[in-house]
This record gives structure tokens, C-alpha cells and sequence, in this order.
């Protein structure tokens, strides 16, 4: 009889020590925070430095297409890709284009003006 009570007592106490590591191991869940203002899984688009770094973009994209959407020409500082698995395709106003990797960024100096993005499920340019 000792036996079988050390042995509930013994299961008892493993299933609280599990229990217990499993909820001290186990991170809260929350919201990945947005990068720069721009969160997941956005592509993001900011007009300067200052923009930039308060986390103001001036506009947000997150649709894959298989044509280029139009970007309002005008000179981009920034562009932020936050998607994991996805490339972004940036036309630039001579008609040519460069990929964004997935979470990734580009710096344009004022020469630069994106006119169009396509976002695409390809991982890789």
C-alpha cells in the first residue's frame, strides 16, 4: 500500500514540476511591434530621415500583384520591406526596377523616385 501511495505522491509531483517549467519556459504572447511604423506584412515608404526614424510612413502597401500598383512619384528616402517571405519590386522613374528582400530596406538619395511597386510571393529576387 506504501508503495502505490509513494507512487501517486511521486506522479503527482512530476505533473506539477512539468506544469511548472512548462509555464515558466513559455514567453508571453504578443503582437510582433511594428518596425519604423511599418508593420507586418507592409511594405512601407517614408519621404526622409526624420520620417524614418519617428516612424511615419507616407504610405503603407501589402498586396501581391503581378503588375507594378502606382506609387505618388516623388523622391523615397526609405523604403521597408517587414514581410518575411516576400520581395518587393521597386520601378524606379527611368522605367527600371530593384528588389527588396524580405525584411529588408533601401536609402534612395533625391536623384531616385519610386513610381511603382509589385509585391511578389517569391522569396528571392
Amino acid at each position: 500500500m506504501k508503495s502505490v501511495i509513494r507512487k501517486a505522491a511521486g506522479i503527482a509531483g512530476a505533473s506539477v514540476a512539468v506544469a511548472a517549467m512548462s509555464l515558466a519556459g513559455a514567453p508571453a504572447a504578443h503582437a510582433e511591434d511594428p518596425t519604423q511604423g511599418c508593420p507586418y506584412p507592409y511594405v512601407c515608404f517614408y519621404v526622409d530621415d526624420d520620417a524614418y526614424i519617428a516612424g511615419r510612413p507616407i504610405a503603407k502597401y501589402r498586396d501581391v500583384t503581378s503588375s507594378y500598383q502606382t506609387v505618388r512619384s516623388r523622391p523615397h528616402y526609405y523604403v521597408l520591406n517587414t514581410r518575411n517571405d516576400d520581395v518587393a519590386y521597386l520601378r524606379l522613374q527611368d522605367g527600371t526596377s530593384i528588389c527588396l528582400r524580405p525584411n529588408s530596406s533601401t536609402m534612395f538619395t533625391n536623384a531616385y523616385s519610386v513610381t511603382g511597386i509589385r509585391i511578389s510571393s517569391s522569396s528571392t529576387c
